[in-house]
C-alpha cells in the first residue's frame, strides 16, 4: 500500500469492537428466556474482563431491567456475584462492577426522546434511563465499572439500535464510554458462526452488546 505524507483529518477514533464467542465444549450458547448475557459471557466478565490477579472472580452486582415506569428501582431484580476468597478484600466490600441487562422492550423507541440533560435532582425523583445513570453513577466507586447488556430489536420490520443514546444518556451522567464488546449467540464451526438463537429475540439477532463504561469523578 502506498505512503501518503497528507495530513490526516483530525477525527474521533471509535474504540474497538472486541467479539467474543463461547468455547468449542460450551453446550448453552444462548441466554435463557428472559435473560440477554448467556452465562459463559457472564463468567469471562467476572474472570477475565476487568483483569483481576490469577482470572479471580470479581465481585459483580448484577440487575436486570425490563421497564423504566415510575418505581422502577422497585422492581429489578438483583443478583450478587460475590468472591469466596477469605483474603480477597472485595468480597466485602461494595461491588465496584454494576452490570445491568437491559431488556429490550425497555429501551427507548426509534421515535423517542432519550433527555440526556439531566434535571434539577438528578436521580433523585427522575424515572427512566437518565435517573438510572444518575442513581448507578452515586453507587459505583471512582474506579467503578458500569456493564450494560443489551440487544437489538425490529420494530415494524425495522432493525433499531439504541446504544448511541444510552451511552449519551450515561456520559451526561458521569460515565466515560470505555469498550463495545459484541457476545455472539453462536458456536464456532470451522470457518463460520452457526447461531443458537434465543426464542425471546428478535428475528435474525443472534449477539447482544456489552457495553464498558467507568464512573468519572471530581479530582
Amino acid at each position: 500500500m502506498p505512503h501518503s505524507t497528507a495530513p490526516s483529518p483530525r477525527t474521533a477514533h471509535p474504540l474497538p469492537t472486541t467479539i467474543w464467542l463461547p468455547g468449542p465444549d460450551e453446550p448453552n450458547a444462548a441466554p435463557i428466556p428472559g435473560a440477554v448475557l448467556p452465562a459463559w459471557a457472564l463468567d469471562k466478565i467476572r474472570t477475565e474482563f476487568v483483569g483481576r490477579p490469577a482470572h479471580r472472580p470479581a465481585p459483580v452486582l448484577k440487575i436486570a431491567i425490563r421497564d423504566t415506569a415510575p418505581g422502577m428501582d422497585a422492581r429489578i431484580p438483583t443478583t450478587p456475584f460475590t468472591t469466596t476468597t477469605a483474603d480477597d478484600k472485595d468480597a466485602t466490600n461494595r461491588p465496584s462492577i454494576l452490570l445491568a441487562e437491559l431488556h429490550p422492550d425497555a429501551l427507548p423507541a426509534p421515535d423517542d426522546d432519550l433527555p440526556v440533560g439531566g434535571s434539577e435532582m438528578p436521580g433523585a425523583l427522575e424515572d427512566h434511563w437518565p435517573g438510572f445513570f444518575h442513581r448507578a453513577h452515586r453507587l459505583l466507586p471512582a474506579s467503578g465499572f458500569l456493564l450494560l447488556a443489551t440487544r437489538q430489536r425490529r420494530d415494524s420490520g425495522h432493525l433499531t439500535d439504541p446504544l448511541g443514546a444510552l451511552i449519551a444518556s450515561a456520559r451526561t451522567a458521569g460515565f466515560r464510554y470505555l469498550q463495545h464488546v459484541v457476545v455472539a449467540y453462536a458456536h464456532p464451526v470451522g470457518n463460520r458462526l452457526v447461531p443458537t438463537l434465543p426464542a425471546d429475540a428478535s428475528r435474525g439477532v443472534a449477539h447482544c452488546d456489552l457495553i464498558a463504561l467507568s464512573a468519572i469523578r471530581p479530582a
